[in-house]
């Protein structure tokens, strides 16, 4: 019983020796058990009788002589027949159940008629008592939470990427495209109403391979535009217009707000896209999402970093402070840095501010959120631009 069940599936597939026959036994539970529970109260029953008998009648029939027999054979069960075999079973449950799976299985051949019978009865009582044993069964399926600790306990068996990874893995479950998303004053993005040299000198000097194009208002997405399709069309300038871009558009990708990010991941791979658009329930456009965006929940970032995009990249200082832009996400941030700012609220560090404060600060403002100090640095268009965030202290971070 104490065996690991996934090891075991990994030593059947090795075809190691008492492997399969361990399988079979421990997919007929109730058989195993009823079978080493009658063979085991029997002797436990038959050795005191007979130990009882042969001490009368060597030692005489008397208080003092049944006193002795009975507390030796009841010591010598408890250690050599309970609790030490139960402690080596425990201690070695791969070496034991592999060497006795084989004699084993056909004794629980020979005693299934008595165990069916058993088996029976014992099924009627807790039907009376109205317990019902496949409730209980499919309780001990594993949760995500106990997958989890399984991983977490593996440290010092799998290497600690791979554990990341998988943590990672798990926690995508819980996690939207909103929260891994590119804010929507962060999208660079292409508007085609404007004059054609504005145009050229964005495609120009463009950083992204697909552009979200607009017609003068961002939530009038017409397309996305794939740079590397203009390439030819920017050798000739004079032949390029405003129509030979449309043309080249391809039609934008649209997802709800609230889409899991590993369904995301799927749908990505089912529809060929590799970029899409988070509108909410209005049709207003929150943000942008790729795959490397969701990716990099599972592996951390790979890809190179934007110019302007205001993270962290660089980590903390020697001063111990980091300058960071408002409109970096706060589960980048706290990955980057180590923090633990919430995230279910705002999904940027302007956003988490702004609600803290209530009001949009005019001036530079020092707050403190979750143990961490921070001071805005700088403010643009009513939204806080830069942010100068301190490091925690190993006291604020215990308490937090």
């Amino acid at each position: 019983m104490a065996l690991n069940r996934h090891r075991l599936k990994h030593l059947v597939r090795m075809n190691v020796h008492g492997a399969r026959a361990t399988q079979g036994l421990l997919s007929r539970t109730e058989d195993l058990l009823s079978t080493i529970l009658v063979g085991n109260n029997v002797i436990n029953t038959v050795v005191p009788v007979l130990t009882t008998s042969i001490a009368v009648r060597y030692f005489g029939n008397d208080a003092i002589t049944l006193s002795i027999a009975t507390a030796m054979i009841a010591l010598l069960i408890i250690i050599f027949a309970e609790i030490g075999p139960k402690i080596v079973g425990a201690t070695y449950p791969d070496r034991i159940a592999l060497s006795v799976s084989t004699p084993l299985k056909p004794i629980v051949a020979a005693a299934k008629p008595l165990v069916w019978v058993l088996n029976t009865f014992v099924r009627g009582m807790l039907r009376v008592l109205r317990i019902d044993t496949r409730t209980a069964a499919s309780e001990t399926r594993l949760t995500t939470e106990e997958l989890r600790t399984i991983v977490l306990e593996a440290g010092n068996y799998m290497p600690t990427k791979p554990r990341s990874v998988l943590l990672n893995l798990l926690d995508l479950e819980n996690i939207a495209v909103d929260d891994v998303m590119v804010p929507r004053a962060r999208i660079e993005a292409l508007d085609i109403s404007a004059p054609l040299d504005t145009i050229l000198s964005q495609l120009e000097t463009c950083y992204h391979n697909k552009l979200p194009v607009y017609d003068g208002d961002i939530d009038r997405i017409v397309g996305i535009l794939p740079v590397r399709r203009t390439l030819s069309a920017l050798r000739h300038p004079d032949d390029l217009t405003v129509d030979t871009l449309r043309a080249l558009l391809v039609e934008p990708y649209f997802i709800p707000s609230d889409t899991p990010a590993l369904r995301q991941l799927q749908y990505f791979q089912e529809n060929h896209r590799r970029v899409g658009l988070v509108v909410n329930e209005y049709g207003e456009v929150e943000g942008l999402v790729t795959t490397e965006d969701i990716i990099e929940e599972l592996i951390g970032e790979f890809t190179t970093s934007v110019p302007g995009a205001g993270g962290s990249r660089s980590g903390w200082t020697t001063d111990d402070d980091c300058l960071v832009g408002g409109g970096v996400g706060l589960r980048d941030l706290n990955r980057r840095l180590g923090l633990h700012l919430p995230t279910d609220g705002p999904k940027t560090l302007n956003g988490l501010i702004l609600e803290v404060l209530r009001e949009i600060p005019e001036a530079s403002v020092s707050l403190e959120i979750d143990g961490v100090r921070m001071e805005i640095v700088q403010i643009d268009n009513q939204a806080i631009k830069t942010v100068r965030l301190f490091k925690p202290t190993a006291r604020a971070a215990l308490h937090d």
